[in-house]
């Protein structure tokens, strides 16, 4: 589960950012409001948009955007990590290359770029990122 203020906005941004889909609601159940309203939430819970994404392939976890009504302010003490530059036998200038280019879609999405992280002679890249309500990532 992850707060946010715009469940509905973060779930379209980290199903994109992640090669995620929509969660479809549990057996029997025709949407993820009707379940809650069955588990007896109050109707002013419910959000009638998209909240949960989860992994296609099914390896990834479901992840559950869960309205609050405090704004971030600290740093986020779950840090996403999306991988994009591919294996580490690949060259440094390729890995670089396909990592600037997510970085790029993602603020297309929305993200905002924060860092690069890189040293010369370190063979790692990475960049630091903030989804659209500001929470950290990175990509690398």
């Amino acid at each position: 589960m992850i707060d946010c203020a715009d469940p509905d906005g973060q779930a379209r941004f980290w199903a994109a950012a992640l090669g995620y889909e929509f969660a479809p609601p549990p057996t029997g159940f025709t949407s993820w409001d009707d379940y809650y309203r069955d588990l007896g939430l109050p109707e002013e819970a419910l959000t009638g948009r998209v909240d949960r994404i989860s992994d296609p392939r099914g390896g990834g976890p479901d992840i559950w955007f869960q309205v609050v009504g405090d704004a971030k302010i600290v740093k986020n003490r779950l840090h996403i990590d999306v991988h994009a530059s591919g294996d580490r036998t690949d060259p440094i200038q390729t890995r670089k290359m396909r990592v600037d280019t997510e970085a790029e879609r993602l603020v297309g999405l929305g993200a905002t770029r924060i860092c690069v992280m890189y040293e010369e002679g370190i063979d790692h890249y990475a960049v630091g990122m903030k989804d659209p309500e500001g929470n950290e990532f990175d990509i690398n």
